[in-house]
This record gives structure tokens, C-alpha cells and sequence, in this order.
């Protein structure tokens, strides 16, 4: 009818947002306030005693260094087979690309019991490793690697729908111009890349701080040295001490949050002043 509103398909817009907090209150914001105040049971004193023992700030080390060693990893990897995927036409090239999602539909477990198998001392890598006097299963470096395999994905998939909607017209005028490839990378495409790429680094850090199927084999979980917190988390359960394991939970939380707002905040600024470029 003349006049008429067009119908939208989806609800209104209040009862689309009333669908999306009842959501997202169910799915992500009740479960972490729970967590919250099964921590409260604790007092300030034996809250603070259990989140900064010894093991287990030893353990907070292990997991923050290690997913964020393995997400810049990812980052620089993950945009290079992003790059070679988008950029260029060679056989097997679908198979290369689905491959990346392997992943997301392997057990972390199974990911974990076959990076032990390959990457112990008498493995296939492992034991070419060893006589070089170079220990990648039970250490840090194993677990940056499980961390690597589990988050590339996340990378890769970021980055890649925004170098397929990229005009290679610009790159071709910067070269044009005068500019050299390597110029033409760090001053054009990079700039248009860095707020997906630190996406997927986000969120290849943030898979790689809770992580436990895929590190726990190869860990080798030494206490102090290559214990992860998600395993004390597991550990505290298993002794029925929920408020503790909720604890350390709150702390990882907290730290992930902020990180996270960091980053945040980083791409927030960049797409302002691409913008405004």
C-alpha cells in the first residue's frame, strides 16, 4: 500500500535487542557473573593467597607468554597464507585453503596427543631436535607450538575477507608513482590490514589462554615450569575447591579483558584515522 512501511524481515528493533540481551545474558553474562560471586565466598586473604602463589603465577606466566608469543606468530604466518590465498591462482589451491580450518574440527586433544608424538625426543621431529640440544615437547616451546596450531585459523579467516575486498587499483597507482614494493606494502596495504590482523591476533591470544586439550600432553605440566592455569583450574575442580578454581579463573578474566580493551581500543583508533585519511 501507498505510504505503508516497508516490513523488515527480523523483529523491530526492541524486540530484536530484547532477543540479544536475553541472549547474550544467558549464553555469556550470567555464567561470568557467577563466576564473581562463587569467588566472593572467599575472604580478601585467602582470595589473594590463591591467586598469587607461587605455582600458580608460575602458571599465568606459562599461559600468557606462550598465547602471546604464538599469536604475533600467527599474525605474521596467518597473513602471508592469507596473502598467497587471495593473491594467487595455483593447483591445490582449495585444498591449501580448507586445510586451514583443520583446526577448528580436530579434537584439541587428539592435536595435543599428535604434536607429543611428533615433537618428543623420540619423535619425528623430536629426535632430529634432540642431538641439537633442543627440547620442544615438555617445555614452553611445545606449548607455543600447540598454541600456534590452534590459532592460525583465526588469523587467516580475519584477515582474508579484507584483502579480497581491497582495490589493487591503489597498489597499482603507488607503484606507479614511484613507490617500491616494500614501500608499497608498509605505507598502503598494511594500514588497510592492521585492525583485521590485531583482530585475529585477539583472538588467537584470547583461544590460546584457555586452551587445555591441545597443551596438556605436550606440556609435560611441570609445576613452575610448564604448567598452564587453565590444568589448576582442572586441578581445584577435581578437589571439589570451587571457589579457588573460580578465583583463578577471575584473575585470567580480568587480565584477558583488559587485553582485549587494549586492543580494542588500538583499532577503534586506527579506523578513525583511516577515516578520516
Amino acid at each position: 500500500m501507498k505510504g505503508s512501511k516497508p516490513r523488515n524481515v527480523l523483529p523491530g528493533f526492541g524486540l530484536s535487542l530484547g532477543f540479544t540481551l536475553f541472549y547474550l545474558s544467558i549464553i555469556v553474562l550470567i555464567p561470568l557473573t557467577a563466576v564473581f560471586f562463587k569467588t566472593a565466598e572467599l575472604s580478601w586473604s585467602e582470595f589473594w593467597n590463591t591467586v598469587t602463589n607461587a605455582r600458580v603465577v608460575a602458571s599465568y606466566r606459562v599461559s600468557f607468554l606462550t598465547a602471546f608469543f604464538a599469536g604475533l606468530v600467527n599474525a605474521v604466518f596467518g597473513l602471508l597464507i592469507a596473502w598467497v590465498l587471495v593473491r594467487y591462482q595455483f593447483p591445490g589451491k582449495k585444498i591449501i585453503d580448507s586445510l586451514v580450518d583443520l583446526p577448528f574440527a580436530l579434537p584439541t586433544a587428539v592435536a595435543g596427543i599428535a604434536l607429543t608424538a611428533i615433537y618428543a625426543p623420540n619423535g619425528w621431529i623430536g629426535s632430529l631436535l634432540e642431538p641439537l640440544g633442543v627440547k620442544v615437547a615438555y617445555s614452553p616451546i611445545g606449548i607455543t607450538i600447540a598454541l600456534i596450531f590452534i590459532g592460525l585459523p583465526f588469523v587467516v579467516r580475519t584477515v582474508q575477507p579484507v584483502l579480497q575486498d581491497m582495490e589493487k587499483e591503489t597498489e597499482e597507482a603507488a607503484v606507479m608513482l614511484g613507490a617500491y614494493r616494500l614501500r608499497t606494502f608498509w605505507k598502503v596495504i598494511l594500514p588497510e590490514l592492521l585492525p583485521a590482523l590485531l583482530t585475529g591476533f585477539a583472538l588467537a591470544f584470547a583461544r590460546g589462554i584457555g586452551e587445555y586439550g591441545s597443551v596438556v600432553f605436550i606440556s609435560g605440566n611441570m609445576p613452575l615450569k610448564t604448567e598452564i592455569t587453565p590444568l589448576l583450574i582442572m586441578t581445584k575442580l577435581e578437589q571439589y575447591d570451587y571457589a579457588g578454581a573460580t578465583a583463578i579463573a577471575l584473575v585470567m578474566l580480568v587480565v584477558s579483558f583488559l587485553m582485549l580493551l587494549v586492543i580494542n581500543l588500538l583499532q577503534w583508533r586506527m579506523n578513525r584515522r583511516t577515516v578520516s585519511d
